[in-house]
């Protein structure tokens, strides 16, 4: 499907309408994309980055850094996970609604999040419930 340039959904259209489902599923696929890169990246310097340090404080940095970044390409398989979902659901036809409420969520939320499966009110009573029975 053919978006217009600088399309941007409102809350003036028809909610999921065929080109709002095209805009997020085009967004997602981007985003999927600029994740794998960056991680295939991270893992080519991993990869080629085999010195020992003499030192044992720069080992320590280096074996550090390594942590961070594993931790980080870890996180980024659980956002591509996420987004690979996010897709389904496009395909589905169930995206862009609460799977608690099923209300749409909004588009702003969409926007800012993609992968949004709560809508605000929805995510906001999932973390209180979560606070609440983490502290007591």
């Amino acid at each position: 499907m053919k978006l217009p340039a600088r399309y941007k959904p409102t809350s003036k259209e028809e909610f999921m309408s065929p080109r709002m489902r095209e805009y997020f599923r085009r967004k997602l696929e981007t985003w999927r994309h600029d994740i794998l890169n960056e991680t295939d990246a991270t893992l080519e310097k991993l990869r080629l980055d085999t010195s020992q340090e003499p030192d044992l404080g720069d080992r320590a940095a280096v074996e550090s850094e390594r942590s961070v970044q594993l931790r980080t390409r870890d996180r980024a398989r659980k956002l591509i996970s996420k987004i690979e979902a996010a897709l389904q659901r496009i395909e589905e036809g169930s995206y862009g609604y609460c799977e608690e409420t099923a209300e749409p969520i909004s588009i702003r939320r969409l926007e800012a999040r993609p992968i949004a499966t709560l809508s605000v009110e929805a995510q906001e009573r999932h973390e209180r419930h979560e606070r609440t029975h983490r502290d007591g």
